[in-house]
């Protein structure tokens, strides 16, 4: 069942109104609706986090109250704390949907809290197809986004306790006729992103797959090998550090090598280098692009997962794969703006911006 029915909010985008709409282009899974907490943390803070600075580790319900409490202790002094709906599959259908003008719709369960209802606004009025999203009994996760004076972000999620949408709940239906399917790995939900994968392909969707952050990689790489090697994933999109777990104990683990690894078992493979661009490969052709110079980065929160909608977007399009990547610099650029992985609407301005700089097809929406 749906969030109180089908909340598919119009949006800046949608110039189809109609009472019953096609089933969305592209679709997320995410099992577990999430807020983000995003504030800007000085270096003592981080010491006192738990796991490694920059990754993305999880946490009991206790440590995750115990962060936020400094982290509004500390925001009277520093600043903001923004709270939106997040989550890597979240953030990069919102961007289909709100910055691409792409049908774009989310399978998942969020709880029945302020949370939960917090996630719904923020997604629907994006103009996100919720009608695959489940309201649960019990509360909705949460994670904490720490970004220090450098841009630099540290997440802590705390989805144990969180309501999700198990692998059972899936049918075959919510896929049909739908393009896309959108997953991020976690050892979590494994079970859950395998049968959306295998409902997907029978749909004859194409599968995009995040790897999520180096600690999910390193810990639980050979479930990931697994998945990889089952050869139903057609796009996949790492970081440096996660690439460089991916092939530990090989002879090469640099850039190169991951997208020549990540080729053998999908038809596009995408590292991204942080500011330094991304190196993309499809089948034997391989491409190095910069990322946008003028972006000013305050904060890292998103990027990966912005960058991921404009290359999708431009595989929409039917580009190739240097203007995929390009896309992926302009939209990635656009939400290291400003805190938090929502792309804030003048930032989608200088995205088209530099769209148009570089001779890219602009949305209808702009």
């Amino acid at each position: 069942m749906g969030v109180d029915g089908a909340l598919a909010a119009p949006h800046s985008c949608a110039s189809d109104r109609r009472p019953t709409p096609a089933p969305p282009l592209v679709l997320g899974l995410q099992p577990a609706a999430m807020v983000d907490h995003v504030a800007r943390v000085d270096w003592s803070l981080l010491d006192r986090v738990p796991g490694d600075r920059g990754g993305s580790q999880q946490v009991a319900l206790p440590d995750l109250e115990k962060i936020l409490e400094e982290v509004n202790s500390q925001a009277a002094h520093a600043g903001e704390v923004r709270t939106v709906a997040g989550g890597s599959v979240a953030n990069t259908i919102r961007g289909l949907a709100a910055g691409f003008g792409v049908s774009s719709g989310i399978i998942g369960a969020c709880g029945d809290d302020d949370k939960g209802a917090h996630f719904v606004l923020d997604m629907g009025r994006s103009g996100v197809d919720l009608s695959r999203l489940r309201r649960k009994k019990g509360p909705t996760g949460q994670c904490a986004c720490l970004v220090d004076d450098e841009g630099n972000r540290t997440m802590r999620p705390c989805l144990g306790h969180a309501v999700k949408l198990q692998a059972q709940e899936l049918t075959r239906e919510e896929f049909r006729s739908s393009k896309w399917l959108v997953v991020r790995y976690n050892s979590f939900n494994l079970e859950a992103i395998r049968a959306a994968i295998r409902l997907a392909k029978e749909e004859q969707l194409a599968v995009s797959l995040d790897l999520a952050s180096f600690e999910m990689v390193r810990d639980f790489r050979a479930p990931l090998l697994s998945l990889l090697e089952g050869g139903l994933v057609d796009l996949c999109f790492a970081n440096e550090d996660e690439a460089r777990e991916l092939l530990r104990g090989e002879m090469k683990t640099d850039p190169e090598a991951a997208v020549a690894f990540l080729s053998k078992h999908c038809r596009w493979a995408v590292v991204t280098l942080g500011p330094k661009g991304c190196i993309a490969k499809q089948g034997r052709k391989v491409v190095r692009v910069g990322a946008v110079e003028e972006a000013g980065a305050v904060d890292g929160t998103g990027a990966g997962d912005l960058f991921a909608s404009g290359f999708i977007y431009g595989l929409v399009k039917g580009l190739p794969l240097e203007d995929c990547c390009k896309l992926g610099a302009c939209s990635g650029g656009s939400v290291v703006r400003a805190l938090g992985g929502e792309v804030r609407p003048e930032n989608w301005l200088w995205a088209y911006k530099q769209m148009q700089i570089k001779n890219l097809p602009l949305p209808s929406c702009s």
